[in-house]
């Protein structure tokens, strides 16, 4: 998971207040030096993290607990929503406007990974089904051409350039009548080690001419506490609406950039979270504050699905999910799909409540080679045994391992699995509040964390 240190850190630190007999101020304060420390390594600056924690000690001394929270409760709540807030709470996930043609342009150093991006970000969005073009006008660095055009014909979007133009303005001066064909443009410009002068000059140059209706600065998440800096220069230079940090994945300090810009008033609109073209994750503060403390985001989840099967497979998969009923074929289904929006182990993160069901992510890698068993399993199986699963014991385990030639230690894991995920499910079951306030609270007498507020969206 992005950020697994903080994430586990802030889980051990609620998980005092599921122990805890009662609330004091003893507590209240041993908990508020928990997550300083965690944000603190994490290379959120100083005075960010005692702002915040000042919040939460403050909110937690003198708040009564809201109708159906007990004390407890209320406690863990008010550090998800001031963890939520101080991640840019208020800013709600970035949807393109019914604009044509949409135009995003990318500012950054080097090094940052401004063209890779280019590349996810239209993958991204041509998996929505906008028509997606890319357009190359860093004439400084020469393998930027040939990098764009690669991730472009990956992505299957169309891609503009000209590999020895000297003038970024002049290349999108040449391509631009053909733009108006398409949903969204994405710009890729040039980089400097340092913002010099002469990019301040190039990008103002570029900013008039391309009249960006987004102008987002690609940051990597190792810049630490320097990310407010970079982003306020940025802005001056180019107005900048948005930030997406890169290489969240390959840190345990990212959350200096994330905390940084936000406050700058330049939201994080994405992250990286890994090298693949795939690897681009739509920001959203509750979802991602939700995951650090192991509820999950199934907002998230559902994007995902979306992008990786059919829109009505997506709808009856989240329907399924929160339905919590479901037989072997469902179950069987509903890996594929998974299997298609990522890696398992990363896709378990969105669901809630996954965490507390301690399934390790070592069985979670090995259960990605079991689809091909699980197949040749249920063709042996009657129609009834692959409705009512619980049916599968003694004499039948023996038949079906014998009419599909895989051992019965196979089937066994394979109505574990059923099981566990009967589990997760049946504790999203209707996906109101409501019920995910009573499954929270329901875990918290296991050792999960209870109270934690969950609005889904389906």
């Amino acid at each position: 998971m992005v950020l697994d240190k903080l994430g586990n850190s802030l889980r051990n630190t609620l998980a005092k207040i599921t122990r805890s007999l009662f609330i004091d101020e003893k507590l209240i304060n041993e908990l508020v030096k928990d997550i300083q420390r965690s944000l603190l390594q994490a290379d959120v600056s100083v005075r960010l993290v005692l702002e915040v924690t000042k919040k939460i000690k403050e909110r937690a001394l003198k708040e009564k607990a809201l109708k159906g929270l007990d004390q407890k409760e209320h406690l863990i709540t008010i550090v998800y929503e001031e963890l939520t807030a101080f991640l840019g709470g208020m800013n709600e996930p970035f949807v393109i406007p019914k604009k044509k043609p949409f135009i995003i342009m990318l500012v950054g150093l080097f090094g940052n990974g401004k063209t890779t991006t280019a590349g996810k970000l239209a993958n991204y969005y041509k998996k929505r089904g906008s028509k997606v073009a890319v357009i190359q006008t860093d004439t400084w660095r020469p393998a930027a051409y040939h990098q764009l055009k690669t991730l472009a014909t990956q992505a299957n979007v169309d891609f503009f350039g000209k590999e020895k133009a000297k003038d970024p303005s002049s290349i999108y001066q040449e391509f631009q009548q053909q733009f108006t064909n398409y949903d969204l443009i994405i710009v890729d410009t040039a980089g400097r080690d340092a913002l010099s002068e002469e990019l301040i000059t190039e990008l103002a140059t570029l900013n008039d001419k391309v009249n960006a209706d987004e102008r987002w600065l690609v940051m990597s998440a190792d810049v630490g506490q320097t990310a407010q800096q970079q982003a306020q220069q940025f802005h001056d230079t180019a107005n900048v609406t948005g930030v997406i940090i890169t290489k969240l994945d390959g840190t345990a300090k990212g959350g200096g950039a994330l905390t940084a810009c936000s406050v700058t008033g330049a939201p994080v609109r994405f992250i990286g979270v890994g090298e693949k073209i795939d690897d681009l994750e739509l920001f959203n503060p509750k979802g991602f504050v939700g995951q650090l403390l192991g509820m999950g985001d199934l907002e998230a989840l559902l994007d995902k699905a979306q992008a990786a099967i059919s829109e009505e497979e997506a709808q009856d998969l989240g329907k399924k999910l929160l339905k919590g009923e479901f037989s072997l074929i469902d179950l069987y289904e509903q890996m594929q799909a998974m299997k298609k929006m990522g890696p398992i182990t990363k896709i378990a993160e969105m669901i809630p409540g996954f965490n507390n069901i301690k399934i390790p992510k070592e069985a979670l890698q090995h259960q990605e080679g079991k689809l091909e068993l699980w197949r040749h399993l249920m063709d042996s199986m009657t129609k009834k045994e692959l409705e009512e699963p619980d049916l599968i014991k003694g004499t039948r385990i023996e038949r079906i391992s014998k009419g599909s030639g895989v051992p019965a230690s196979e089937l066994r894991g394979l109505l574990k699995q059923y099981k566990q995920s009967k589990k997760i499910l049946k504790l999203m079951k209707g996906g109101s509040e409501q019920d995910m306030q009573k499954m929270m609270r329901r875990m918290g007498g296991r050792g999960g964390i209870p109270g934690l507020k969950f609005s889904p969206q389906h």
